[in-house]
């Protein structure tokens, strides 16, 4: 076996790191690999502060409250599922601090989005505590960042009832939410306006991405970048349930967007109106109308 050995910085080797983690995500993976984290820290010799908790208003306080005590803190690593690094990001890019994602959760789109392996932890800390960070783009809707998928539709709802089910876990959790929820489904009327158009339309569900890929690696928009300045979105118009089902595997591969029904937009901003609920990052924003803005480069991360 080649021993690597890994050349820290000197602005790297006597840095401060927050390590947050949410021991509940993914039925306990959280609490399982933020000690995987935090042992590769102590065994590198590198300065951590845990912060961790089951309540959000718990752990975003204690972040905040470290945040103002340590204004040169290297980094925030966010360690648990979407949920967590949504939180995370409302706190470290108005103070230009940068954030790495460990994928602990349920969906782990946002590491996918970052283009990271979900299994690879070693790669993925090696490269964060060695390299300096990159800016990315991130969506900002009503006053709340983003970086994965915003939406609105039927997908919205299945992540209400996603977000009621024990079990199972993992994209199984929103595969068993769509079955009970579309045959109760039906679509909506949309205002969408963007950059250059208005569009008024009945549609299934609005996909609105910085990322590419919601509910545990559904490729929504998959040609998606977080360094163009854009939003890709996607409206799906009403379709029969039955070539919804027919469609719907198409979605991991990207390749739902060949489908006539299915149109691609791309815009800095977007205004969506409607009878309807939007969630970002599988996190609730609340009720239509809503707007939102690609904002280019205000997010400090790390990239594969």
């Amino acid at each position: 076996m080649i021993n690597v050995e890994i050349k820290r910085t000197s602005i790297v080797s006597n840095s401060l790191w927050a390590i947050v983690i949410n021991p509940t995500s993914g039925r306990g993976r959280g609490a399982e690999v933020g000690k995987l984290v935090t042992g590769y820290f102590s065994r590198n010799d590198l300065k951590y502060q845990i912060i961790t908790g089951i309540s959000a208003e718990g752990v975003s306080r204690d972040l905040q409250n470290f945040l103002k005590a340590h204004p040169d803190c290297t980094g925030v690593i966010s360690v648990g599922g979407d949920g967590l690094a949504h939180l995370v990001l409302q706190l470290v890019v108005p103070l230009k601090i940068a954030f790495a994602v460990i994928p602990a959760g349920t969906g782990n789109d946002f590491v996918r989005a970052l283009n990271w392996p979900l299994d690879k932890l070693e790669y993925q800390l090696n490269r964060i505590t060695t390299e300096p960070p990159m800016h990315i783009d991130l969506g900002m809707v009503d006053g709340e960042w983003f970086g994965a998928i915003l939406s609105s539709g039927f997908d919205a709802v299945v992540n209400e009832k996603a977000n009621t089910l024990k079990w199972p876990t993992g994209p199984a959790k929103y595969n068993l939410a769509i079955a009970l929820e579309l045959p109760l489904f039906n679509p909506s009327h949309f205002e969408i306006e963007l950059d250059d158009r208005k569009i008024s339309t009945e549609a299934m569900l609005i996909a609105v991405g910085n990322g590419s890929s919601y509910g545990g690696g559904m490729r929504v928009c998959p040609d998606a970048s977080l360094t163009d300045g854009l939003f890709d979105v996607m409206i799906l118009k009403p379709v029969s349930k039955l070539e919804f089902i027919k469609v719907f595997p198409k979605v991991y591969s990207g390749k739902h967007v060949l489908h006539p029904e299915v149109n691609i937009f791309r815009t800095k901003k977007i205004r969506i109106n409607s009878s309807a609920i939007a969630y970002a990052d599988g996190e609730r924003i609340g009720a239509l109308p809503i707007s939102a803005e690609c904002v280019a480069n205000a997010g400090l991360t790390w990239r594969n």
